[in-house]
C-alpha cells in the first residue's frame, strides 16, 4: 500500500452478501486493515442493516479485525453483544447517548476500542468534552442511512477544525471518514487529517471488479492524488 499513514476500513453493508467470504479473505490478502460493520435499527436511521450474526460469520472467515458502527437509539444495551460477536472496535453516535463518558468507558471495560461518532449537522463543539475518551472520531460526510449519497461539502472544513483541535490538545485521537470515499474526496480528507476511511460503493465496491484490484487501483490513484489535492 502507498498510503502507509491512512487505515482503510472495508463497508460490509456495500459487499456483495452473496459471495462474502470469499470476497472478506480477498480484502484480508490484498492488505485491507478491518472490515467496518454499519448497524442500523430502523429507527435512529431509516434503514435496518447487519448485526451480530453476521459479524461471527466475518470473524470465522477472515482474520480481520471488525469495528462496529452503531448507529441505533439506546446504543448502551448492545456493548456486551458486539463485543462477543468479535468486535475490536464500537463506535457510537453522540446524538444517541445521554451519558457519553459513561457509555464510551463502557466499551473500553468491555474489551473494544470506543470511537464517537457525529452527523453532518451536529456541531463539533458536541465532542469537546469527549475527545479524551474515544479512540477515534467517526465524522459523517452524508447523513447517515444509505450507500451512495453525495458528500456534504462542509465535511473538508469540519476535517481540518478538528484536526486542529486534537493537534492542539496533543490527542492522538484518530479521525475517520464515512460517505462517498471516492478518490478525490479521499485526498482531500486524508490531506486535512483523516486516517481511517470507510471504503464503500464510491471506492472499491463498484462493480464486477476482483476487489484485490479495486482495492490496490484504489490505494494507487489515491497516493497520486493527494500529491495534487487541496
Amino acid at each position: 500500500m502507498n498510503n502507509h499513514d491512512l487505515i482503510y476500513s472495508a463497508s460490509v453493508m456495500c459487499a456483495n452478501l452473496r459471495c462474502l467470504e470469499n470476497d472478506l479473505k480477498t480484502l484480508e490478502t490484498a492488505g485491507c486493515h478491518e472490515l467496518h460493520f454499519d448497524v442500523m435499527d430502523g429507527m435512529f436511521v431509516p434503514n435496518l442493516t447487519l448485526g451480530c450474526d453476521l459479524i461471527r460469520a466475518a470473524k470465522a472467515a477472515c482474520t480481520l479485525p471488525c469495528s462496529a458502527h452503531l448507529m441505533v437509539t439506546k446504543p448502551e444495551k448492545h456493548i456486551e453483544s458486539f463485543v462477543e460477536a468479535g468486535c475490536t472496535s464500537i463506535t457510537v453516535h453522540v446524538e444517541t447517548c445521554v451519558h457519553v463518558h459513561r457509555l464510551l468507558n463502557h466499551i473500553r471495560e468491555a474489551g473494544a476500542s470506543p470511537g464517537i461518532a457525529v452527523n453532518p449537522a451536529t456541531p463539533l463543539t458536541k465532542l469537546d468534552y469527549l475527545l479524551e475518551c474515544a479512540d477515534r472520531v467517526l465524522l459523517m460526510a452524508v447523513d447517515p442511512g444509505y450507500s451512495g449519497q453525495k458528500l456534504i461539502k462542509n465535511a473538508f472544513e469540519r476535517i481540518k477544525i478538528l484536526k486542529e483541535n486534537l493537534d492542539y490538545r496533543e490527542l492522538r485521537t484518530r479521525i475517520q471518514v464515512e460517505g462517498n470515499i471516492n478518490v478525490e474526496n479521499a485526498a482531500i480528507l486524508a490531506n486535512s487529517g483523516a486516517t481511517i476511511l470507510v471504503l464503500d460503493s464510491s471506492s472499491i465496491f463498484n462493480g464486477p471488479t476482483n476487489l484485490a484490484k479495486a482495492l490496490n487501483d484504489f490505494d494507487a490513484a489515491l497516493a497520486l492524488k493527494r500529491k495534487t489535492a487541496s
